[in-house]
Protein backbone atom coordinates (compact mmCIF):
# COMPACT_ATOMS: atom_id res chain seq x y z
CA UNK A 1 0.00 0.00 0.00
CA UNK A 2 1.05 3.52 -0.91
CA UNK A 3 2.22 6.19 1.84
CA UNK A 4 -0.88 8.08 0.34
CA UNK A 5 -3.08 5.60 0.36
CA UNK A 6 -1.99 4.41 3.98
CA UNK A 7 -2.55 8.13 5.65
CA UNK A 8 -5.96 8.46 3.53
CA UNK A 9 -7.01 5.32 5.68
CA UNK A 10 -5.53 6.51 8.90
CA UNK A 11 -7.43 9.91 8.65
CA UNK A 12 -10.46 7.99 9.01
CA UNK A 13 -9.87 6.97 11.94
CA UNK A 14 -11.35 9.21 14.88
CA UNK A 15 -8.86 9.18 17.21
CA UNK A 16 -6.38 10.23 14.08
CA UNK A 17 -8.82 12.89 12.34
CA UNK A 18 -9.04 14.31 15.94
CA UNK A 19 -4.87 14.59 16.30
CA UNK A 20 -4.34 15.96 12.71
CA UNK A 21 -7.47 18.54 13.23
CA UNK A 22 -6.19 19.54 16.08
CA UNK A 23 -2.62 19.98 15.23
CA UNK A 24 -3.64 21.84 11.65
CA UNK A 25 -6.89 24.06 12.62
CA UNK A 26 -4.90 26.84 14.42
CA UNK A 27 -2.33 27.12 11.15
CA UNK A 28 -5.42 27.25 8.74
CA UNK A 29 -6.92 29.94 10.83
CA UNK A 30 -3.75 31.85 11.32
CA UNK A 31 -2.45 31.93 7.50
CA UNK A 32 -5.88 32.45 6.71
CA UNK A 33 -6.11 35.76 8.69
CA UNK A 34 -2.48 37.15 7.94
CA UNK A 35 -3.24 36.65 4.38
CA UNK A 36 -7.01 37.97 4.05
CA UNK A 37 -4.71 41.11 6.02
CA UNK A 38 -2.07 41.29 3.20
CA UNK A 39 -5.18 41.14 0.57
CA UNK A 40 -7.21 43.85 2.53
CA UNK A 41 -4.50 46.43 3.19
CA UNK A 42 -3.63 45.78 -0.73
CA UNK A 43 -7.34 46.40 -1.12
CA UNK A 44 -8.10 49.64 1.02
CA UNK A 45 -4.87 51.42 0.96
CA UNK A 46 -2.64 50.25 -2.27
CA UNK A 47 -5.25 50.00 -5.34
CA UNK A 48 -6.80 53.47 -6.80
CA UNK A 49 -10.46 54.04 -7.24
CA UNK A 50 -11.77 52.78 -10.06
CA UNK A 51 -12.35 55.12 -13.09
CA UNK A 52 -16.07 54.32 -12.87
CA UNK A 53 -17.27 53.00 -9.19
CA UNK A 54 -14.60 55.32 -7.41
CA UNK A 55 -14.23 53.84 -4.44
CA UNK A 56 -17.14 51.72 -3.91
CA UNK A 57 -15.87 49.05 -6.06
CA UNK A 58 -13.43 47.98 -2.97
CA UNK A 59 -15.55 45.90 -1.45
CA UNK A 60 -16.09 43.70 -4.65
CA UNK A 61 -12.41 42.32 -3.00
CA UNK A 62 -14.62 40.74 -0.12
CA UNK A 63 -17.74 40.10 -2.15
CA UNK A 64 -15.85 38.05 -5.20
CA UNK A 65 -13.88 35.88 -2.63
CA UNK A 66 -16.80 35.04 -0.61
CA UNK A 67 -18.93 34.45 -3.72
CA UNK A 68 -16.47 32.31 -4.85
CA UNK A 69 -16.04 29.94 -2.08
CA UNK A 70 -20.52 30.36 -1.16
CA UNK A 71 -20.14 27.78 -4.39
CA UNK A 72 -16.89 26.16 -3.76
CA UNK A 73 -18.04 24.74 -0.30
CA UNK A 74 -21.50 23.74 -1.80
CA UNK A 75 -19.50 21.54 -4.35
CA UNK A 76 -17.41 20.07 -1.65
CA UNK A 77 -19.89 19.19 0.81
CA UNK A 78 -21.84 17.85 -2.34
CA UNK A 79 -18.56 15.70 -3.05
CA UNK A 80 -18.27 14.18 0.99
CA UNK A 81 -22.19 13.38 0.90
CA UNK A 82 -21.45 11.54 -2.39
CA UNK A 83 -19.15 9.61 -1.11
CA UNK A 84 -20.27 8.81 2.43
CA UNK A 85 -23.07 7.47 0.53
CA UNK A 86 -21.51 5.17 -1.74
CA UNK A 87 -18.65 4.06 0.05
CA UNK A 88 -20.53 4.36 4.23
CA UNK A 89 -17.28 6.26 5.25
CA UNK A 90 -18.60 8.34 8.56
CA UNK A 91 -15.39 10.81 8.23
CA UNK A 92 -16.84 12.47 5.25
CA UNK A 93 -20.37 11.95 6.35
CA UNK A 94 -18.68 14.79 9.12
CA UNK A 95 -16.98 16.57 7.10
CA UNK A 96 -19.74 17.07 4.76
CA UNK A 97 -22.26 18.53 7.30
CA UNK A 98 -19.06 20.29 8.62
CA UNK A 99 -18.90 22.69 5.22
CA UNK A 100 -22.62 23.91 5.60
CA UNK A 101 -22.55 26.30 8.38
CA UNK A 102 -19.47 28.04 6.84
CA UNK A 103 -20.62 28.17 3.19
CA UNK A 104 -23.72 29.77 4.70
CA UNK A 105 -22.05 32.60 6.11
CA UNK A 106 -20.09 32.72 3.07
CA UNK A 107 -23.08 33.43 1.45
CA UNK A 108 -24.95 35.78 3.58
CA UNK A 109 -22.07 37.63 3.17
CA UNK A 110 -21.64 37.45 -0.90
CA UNK A 111 -25.54 38.96 -0.22
CA UNK A 112 -24.93 41.88 1.96
CA UNK A 113 -21.89 43.12 0.60
CA UNK A 114 -23.82 42.65 -2.94
CA UNK A 115 -26.81 44.92 -1.82
CA UNK A 116 -24.10 47.18 -0.33
CA UNK A 117 -22.62 47.12 -3.71
CA UNK A 118 -25.33 47.71 -5.54
CA UNK A 119 -27.50 51.01 -3.71
CA UNK A 120 -25.09 53.11 -5.48
CA UNK A 121 -24.47 50.99 -8.62
CA UNK A 122 -28.20 50.47 -9.22
CA UNK A 123 -30.33 52.45 -6.89
CA UNK A 124 -31.56 49.45 -4.93
CA UNK A 125 -30.56 47.18 -1.98
CA UNK A 126 -32.05 44.10 -3.57
CA UNK A 127 -33.13 43.43 -7.45
CA UNK A 128 -34.89 40.06 -7.96
CA UNK A 129 -31.85 39.70 -10.60
CA UNK A 130 -31.51 35.97 -11.46
CA UNK A 131 -27.51 36.25 -9.99
CA UNK A 132 -29.00 37.89 -6.87
CA UNK A 133 -32.42 35.23 -6.37
CA UNK A 134 -30.02 31.81 -7.74
CA UNK A 135 -27.31 32.84 -4.34
CA UNK A 136 -30.31 33.38 -2.36
CA UNK A 137 -32.13 30.00 -3.24
CA UNK A 138 -28.52 28.23 -2.46
CA UNK A 139 -28.55 30.21 1.15
CA UNK A 140 -32.14 28.63 1.52
CA UNK A 141 -30.59 25.07 0.76
CA UNK A 142 -27.49 25.69 3.44
CA UNK A 143 -30.11 26.28 6.03
CA UNK A 144 -31.73 23.32 4.62
CA UNK A 145 -28.58 21.07 5.31
CA UNK A 146 -28.51 22.31 8.74
CA UNK A 147 -31.92 21.97 9.68
CA UNK A 148 -32.28 18.99 8.49
CA UNK A 149 -28.99 17.74 9.65
CA UNK A 150 -30.13 18.78 13.26
CA UNK A 151 -33.73 17.45 12.70
CA UNK A 152 -32.81 13.77 12.98
CA UNK A 153 -31.59 12.60 15.91
CA UNK A 154 -29.39 9.73 14.54
CA UNK A 155 -26.36 11.03 13.32
CA UNK A 156 -25.51 8.83 10.27
CA UNK A 157 -28.93 8.83 9.44
CA UNK A 158 -29.25 12.59 9.69
CA UNK A 159 -26.19 12.99 7.58
CA UNK A 160 -27.53 10.82 5.02
CA UNK A 161 -30.55 12.55 4.31
CA UNK A 162 -28.96 15.96 4.49
CA UNK A 163 -26.35 14.93 2.32
CA UNK A 164 -28.66 13.73 0.12
CA UNK A 165 -30.44 17.36 -0.68
CA UNK A 166 -26.90 18.97 -1.13
CA UNK A 167 -26.43 16.28 -3.86
CA UNK A 168 -29.66 17.58 -5.05
CA UNK A 169 -29.02 20.96 -4.70
CA UNK A 170 -25.54 21.17 -6.32
CA UNK A 171 -27.35 21.43 -10.10
CA UNK A 172 -28.01 25.17 -8.86
CA UNK A 173 -24.34 26.01 -9.13
CA UNK A 174 -24.19 26.14 -12.72
CA UNK A 175 -27.26 28.38 -12.66
CA UNK A 176 -25.68 30.61 -10.39
CA UNK A 177 -22.26 30.62 -12.55
CA UNK A 178 -23.65 31.33 -15.73
CA UNK A 179 -27.01 33.29 -14.78
CA UNK A 180 -25.51 36.61 -15.86
CA UNK A 181 -25.09 35.07 -19.71
CA UNK A 182 -28.38 32.83 -19.49
CA UNK A 183 -30.37 35.86 -18.96
CA UNK A 184 -30.57 39.72 -19.07
CA UNK A 185 -29.36 40.47 -15.77
CA UNK A 186 -28.58 43.73 -13.52
CA UNK A 187 -25.63 41.91 -12.39
CA UNK A 188 -22.57 42.62 -14.50
CA UNK A 189 -20.90 40.02 -16.54
CA UNK A 190 -17.72 38.29 -15.87
CA UNK A 191 -14.89 41.15 -15.39
CA UNK A 192 -12.52 38.75 -13.49
CA UNK A 193 -10.77 35.40 -14.60
CA UNK A 194 -7.71 34.31 -12.57
CA UNK A 195 -6.37 31.58 -15.21
CA UNK A 196 -8.00 33.55 -18.57
CA UNK A 197 -8.05 36.64 -19.80
CA UNK A 198 -9.50 39.34 -17.23
CA UNK A 199 -11.25 42.37 -17.84
CA UNK A 200 -9.74 43.76 -14.27
CA UNK A 201 -6.62 45.75 -14.25
CA UNK A 202 -3.79 43.21 -13.74
CA UNK A 203 -2.58 46.34 -10.98
CA UNK A 204 -6.40 45.61 -9.12
CA UNK A 205 -5.76 42.00 -9.22
CA UNK A 206 -3.07 40.95 -6.64
CA UNK A 207 -5.52 42.28 -3.38
CA UNK A 208 -8.10 39.77 -4.80
CA UNK A 209 -5.73 37.22 -5.43
CA UNK A 210 -4.48 36.88 -2.14
CA UNK A 211 -8.41 37.63 -0.59
CA UNK A 212 -9.29 34.47 -2.59
CA UNK A 213 -6.33 32.63 -0.72
CA UNK A 214 -7.24 33.88 2.57
CA UNK A 215 -10.87 32.99 2.92
CA UNK A 216 -10.02 29.28 1.42
CA UNK A 217 -7.56 28.89 3.95
CA UNK A 218 -10.01 29.94 6.94
CA UNK A 219 -12.61 27.53 5.45
CA UNK A 220 -9.88 24.92 5.84
CA UNK A 221 -9.73 26.25 9.61
CA UNK A 222 -13.49 26.29 9.90
CA UNK A 223 -13.94 22.67 8.41
CA UNK A 224 -11.84 20.86 10.21
CA UNK A 225 -12.47 22.56 13.98
CA UNK A 226 -16.15 21.96 13.47
CA UNK A 227 -15.46 18.19 11.78
CA UNK A 228 -13.47 18.18 15.16
CA UNK A 229 -15.79 18.52 17.29
CA UNK A 230 -18.71 16.90 15.65
CA UNK A 231 -15.98 13.81 15.47
CA UNK A 232 -15.83 14.62 19.17
CA UNK A 233 -19.87 14.38 20.01
CA UNK A 234 -20.11 11.12 18.49
CA UNK A 235 -17.36 9.51 19.68
CA UNK A 236 -18.56 10.35 23.42
CA UNK A 237 -18.05 7.21 25.83
CA UNK A 238 -15.23 5.84 23.60
CA UNK A 239 -11.67 5.11 25.72
CA UNK A 240 -9.73 7.71 23.84
CA UNK A 241 -12.27 10.76 24.12
CA UNK A 242 -11.92 9.89 27.78
CA UNK A 243 -8.46 10.02 27.77
CA UNK A 244 -8.45 13.38 25.86
CA UNK A 245 -10.60 14.59 28.39
CA UNK A 246 -8.88 14.00 31.31
CA UNK A 247 -5.47 15.33 29.40
CA UNK A 248 -7.15 18.42 29.29
CA UNK A 249 -8.57 18.78 32.47
CA UNK A 250 -5.23 18.40 34.15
Amino acid sequence: MSPLIRWFHQLGSPPYFDRFAARWTPWAYLLGVLTMAVGLYGALLQVPADYQQGDSFRILYIHVPAAWMSMAAFALMALYSAIALIWRIKLCEILAMACAPTGAAFTLITLATGSIWGRPMWGTWWDWDPRLTTELILLFLYLGVIGLYAAIDDRRNAARAAGLLAIVGVALLPVIRWSVVWWNSLHQGQTISLFGKSQMDPSMMWPLIWMIIGTKLWFVGSLLARARADNLRRETGKDWVAKLAAGGAR
